[in-house]
């Protein structure tokens, strides 16, 4: 316990350093550019889209830019208590390739939104909520094979004990699992995870292969068991069906809130939802305003995960009936990841997306107490 406190503390500071000194930098263009950076956006208003497009890469690069040295503090203290196995030089190649994704997104999610807003200047939320749903559902669809492979390699799990057990379990609880892969994320870490993904052809369960190394069968069983209680559940479209009732009026919101942010900003309010067609100048209003609303989102997004995980938790104590591996695999899982069993209230509240250990542990005591048990 004090050693999860001494690295979960400092590294949740740094976290929300990083997070601090991004929204500054963003607050700052959006409302009060620097000389340069008011140049050049009154440079990307001669080609409007291309302009866009610059924009929303050179704002997410800058982005990353700014808060590189808080997380690089933080990579290095997980080097330096074992969780990371990562040198600073595959970790930055990481950062470089997450980095220039994120900008081609940016780059196209800018050039659309500026052509929703030159197109429908008083309705352009709605478009953009479609936008929205259909990004999810491609990220979704697409990342297993296009994304996730570029840091790092999924195999199929072999045949074996694994294996048989995992289909017997998927038999059991008679749902289509999909592909089942073991991941090298021992390259990067010694923590252990597991997660589905996909949609469709892309669906899958991906285990690391520390988890089926390192761990007991049983363990490793209750982890097979929870995510195929995710799959049960079809968690992953459901998770595109909470996409698409917030979407509406997340989007109104950006809108709204952009509207009153560019009143203040580069690009005036007569830019938005006004005579004169908009610019790239827009875009900054456009990002602050997605940044605060998608905040409030995930927050209310992260209490239905928690219910989600913990009938995750439920379904894999059922299918397996056995809550001493459960109960183990949770006290192990804080152990291995250094996490705090009982992290501070407020920020689980607002950030958490699973259970926290010791809620976990108490779904496994209250099930090997329930009815028909000794």
């Amino acid at each position: 316990l004090e050693r999860a406190e001494e690295f979960r503390g400092p590294q949740r500071l740094l976290g929300l350093a990083g997070i601090a000194l991004s929204g500054a930098t963003l607050v700052l263009i959006a409302l009060r550019p620097p000389r340069r950076a008011r140049r050049l956006l009154e440079h990307a208003a001669e080609h409007p889209m291309r302009g866009a497009a610059a924009t929303g890469a050179g704002l997410s690069t800058v982005l990353v830019v700014v808060g590189l040295p808080p997380a690089l503090w933080g990579h290095e203290r997980a080097v330096d208590v074992g969780l990371s196995t990562q040198s600073l030089g595959p970790w930055l190649g990481d950062v470089a390739k997450s980095a220039a994704i994120e900008a081609v997104v940016s780059a196209l999610g800018a050039a659309l939104v500026l052509a929703l807003i030159r197109r429908f200047p008083r309705s352009w939320w709605l478009p953009a909520a479609g936008a929205v749903v259909g990004f999810a559902v491609l990220t979704l669809y697409l990342s297993p094979v296009v994304i996730d492979p570029l840091f790092n390699r999924f195999e199929p799990l072999p045949r074996g004990e694994l294996r048989s057990d995992v289909l017997e379990l998927a038999d059991r609880a008679d749902v289509d699992v999909g592909e089942v892969l073991r991941v090298d994320a021992s390259r990067r870490t010694t923590g252990i995870n597991a997660y589905v993904g996909g949609l469709g052809h892309t669906k899958r369960v991906v285990l690391y292969d520390n988890l089926i190394e390192d761990f007991p069968e049983r363990q490793v069983r209750s982890v097979v068991a929870h995510e195929l209680g995710h799959v049960k559940g079809s968690d992953v479209p459901r998770g595109i069906l909470w996409i698409a009732i917030v979407a509406p009026a997340g989007t109104l919101l950006v809108q709204r809130l952009a509207e009153r942010l560019a009143a203040g900003g580069p690009g005036g309010t007569h830019e938005l939802g006004g005579e004169i067609r908009p610019g790239p100048a827009v875009i900054p209003a456009v990002a602050l305003s997605l940044a605060l609303v998608s905040f409030g989102v995930t927050c209310a997004g992260n209490v239905l995960s928690r219910q989600v995980e913990a009938r995750a938790d439920a379904f894999a104590l059922e299918l397996t009936d056995d809550p001493v591996a459960f109960i183990d695999l949770e006290r192990s899982l804080a152990v291995r990841n250094i996490s705090q069993p009982d992290p501070p209230a407020l920020l689980h509240k607002l950030l958490g997306t699973h259970p926290t250990t010791v809620e976990r542990i108490g779904y496994g005591e209250a099930f090997s107490r329930g009815p028909g048990r000794r």
